[in-house]
């Protein structure tokens, strides 16, 4: 908030407000407000994605393959699941995360290993060098988020949180 010459608060402005200001003065027929609301989530979004995605550059991981990572990790011992499992829960195509997957086999961090319950089918389990560094990796992730989330208070990530929980659940129910 800043103080106007009145010394009343005001809401500091953003690009956004001026692509608002220009459409009210042409249109001033269109209530164009979702358009603040959804430039804004947009322009953060694209914010985000860079801040995170220099972390996960810092331990030499793509966003896709911290996330397969991640996935293994936090399945619980013994860190593996089967490819459709894994793609099934990061809800991208076989192909994606077999490209993925090689990626992560080749730099010894994810293992192919044959199912015992049926041996026509392979499991992906995270290796001792996968798992040490997903450990790490995920540690400057999260770290990297709370500096990101810092200028909220706790009561303003909680509203938010709530409010963004809401508008996913609604567009995933479409």
């Amino acid at each position: 908030m800043r103080s106007d010459s009145s010394g009343q608060q005001s809401q500091e402005t953003d690009p956004v407000d001026k692509i608002l200001a220009q459409w009210h003065e042409e249109r001033p027929d269109l209530d164009v407000s979702p358009m603040g609301l959804i430039g804004r989530t947009t322009r953060l979004a694209s914010y985000l994605r860079k801040a995170i995605g220099k972390t996960f550059l810092e331990y030499g991981l793509q966003p896709g393959e911290f996330d397969v990572l991640a996935t293994l990790r936090r399945s619980g011992s013994p860190y593996q699941l089967s490819p459709t499992e894994l793609f099934k829960s990061m809800m991208v195509s076989s192909g994606t995360m077999t490209n993925r997957i090689d990626r992560l086999e080749k730099a010894g961090l994810v293992k192919r290993i044959a199912d015992e319950r049926d041996r026509r089918a392979m499991l992906i389990r995270l290796s001792e060098k996968g798992f040490s560094l997903i450990d790490e990796a995920v540690t400057a992730h999260v770290a990297n988020e709370h500096k990101i989330i810092s200028p909220l208070s706790a009561d303003e990530r909680e509203a938010l949180t709530g409010l963004l929980r809401k508008m996913l659940r609604s567009l995933e129910d479409q």
